[in-house]
């Protein structure tokens, strides 16, 4: 996860201000039945309770550690590591699992293990909802569209509602979302992704070819977020995965980061990817 020098961080300026308050107005005269989840009201939004996928049981599940060289996370006491995968999993196949060997060859070696928000780079999906363990998300919901926005530096991920796929859609970081309500759990599927991102932090890639379903609902008395998710790449898995996650609810306002070449001091991201740097500005 970044972690970013003291003075990057800016309170929501004009534009950001003007999206959220056109956002909210129009949410609130949405047309919802009384069972659709609420993931915004009452500035609402969410964090993820650890960074790993929960297997479903007798169903494939995540990538996990090697056990001979467990990960070990910050706050523990002992020396943290990068994780490194388990290549004995009988569900990837084998140019997966090279890629895989490639990436723990690094780690194993003293190198960075690669996570996407170490560098600004956009997390893909199912990792957006998944990996906000710092920064929450927050949640924008329209009758015709569902926003989330990652805090930590504005990423955004949009899921269209009640619409059909594109015939073709365009590859993309975030791919194609549509979805649905089905009574308390809004279901997304996404296809269109290309092939730039990874699974988990694992390091677990996928190919054009992934497709997901993502059911998301709130449990406990509305305190935590579930993401129940259905991984399908057949280029990459012989089965789909089935994992699920929880986020808990935290009350924070939205403010904006800014992500940028030269701005982030964050010693585990030294010598990862570049930062991304736009061509142009947008305005």
């Amino acid at each position: 996860m970044p972690t970013f020098t003291s003075g990057t961080r800016l309170l929501a300026g004009g534009i950001m201000t003007a999206f959220v308050c056109a956002a909210l107005t129009a949410a609130a005269v949405a047309q919802h039945t009384a069972s659709t989840p609420d993931f915004f009201s009452n500035d609402a939004a969410w964090v993820a309770g650890n960074v790993d996928y929960r297997a479903v049981p007798g169903m494939p599940g995540p990538t996990r550690s090697d056990p001979a060289h467990p990960y070990v996370p910050n706050g523990t006491g002992a020396q943290p590591t990068f994780r490194v995968a388990d290549l004995t999993d009988p569900n990837l196949k084998p140019w997966a699992k090279e890629i895989m060997k490639r990436e723990n060859q690094k780690v194993l070696a003293g190198g960075i293990g690669y996570t996407a928000r170490s560098s600004c780079m956009p997390a893909g999906v199912p990792t957006f909802v998944m990996y906000a363990v710092f920064e929450p998300i927050h949640f924008v919901q329209t009758p015709k569209q569902v926003t989330m926005i990652f805090s930590g530096d504005a990423q955004v991920r949009r899921i269209y509602l009640d619409v059909p796929h594109s015939a073709n859609p365009k590859p993309s970081w975030y791919g194609e979302s549509v979805g649905r309500y089905e009574g308390d759990t809004l279901v997304i599927d996404t296809i269109g992704f290309n092939d730039k991102t990874f699974i988990d932090n694992f390091r677990t890639p996928h190919s054009e070819k992934l497709h997901l379903i993502e059911r998301l609902r709130l449990v406990e008395g509305d305190r935590f977020l579930e993401a129940e998710v259905v991984i399908e790449d057949p280029a990459v898995f012989l089965k789909p995965l089935h994992v699920t996650k929880r986020s808990r609810r935290v009350e924070a306002t939205l403010a904006e980061w800014r992500c940028a070449a030269g701005e982030m001091n964050n010693p585990f991201a030294n010598d990862a990817d570049p930062l991304p740097m736009a061509a142009k500005s947008d305005f």
